[in-house]
């Protein structure tokens, strides 16, 4: 089965900086759009930002414009969320997902495919 495994959260300060990587397998990964999720403590899970199957196209959530940066490297089969200037509210479950298509997509059910998550922990 596909599989996608996160990595590289972590609990740091305000004003630190992380970066996650997604893994994935069993996939044609350049196939595939991706995008990041996150999920707060008792809050929904919400969009964070999406990227299309050849890295061409980003679309960022206001929240993180300027802040936040998706890659992807598709000879190693993984995306990447770099994350600066952290804030608290930025404190999270982030997990990664994939979709088989052309575009770059921006809501949960557009996914095919998720991963378990990472928590990211920003402390003021």
């Amino acid at each position: 089965q596909v599989q996608l495994v996160e990595s590289g959260g972590g609990l740091v300060q305000a004003g630190a900086s992380l970066r996650l990587s997604c893994l994935a397998s069993r996939l044609t990964f350049s196939y595939y759009a991706m995008g990041w999720f996150r999920q707060a403590p008792g809050q929904e899970r919400e969009f964070v930002v999406a990227v299309t199957r050849n890295g061409g196209t980003t679309y960022y959530a206001d929240s993180v414009q300027g802040r936040f940066t998706i890659s992807r490297d598709n000879a190693k089969n993984t995306v990447y969320l770099q994350m600066n200037s952290l804030k608290p509210e930025d404190t999270a479950v982030y997990y990664c997902a994939a979709k088989r298509g052309s575009s770059y997509y921006l809501l949960e059910s557009d996914y095919n495919y998720w991963g378990q998550g990472t928590q990211v922990i920003v402390s003021s």
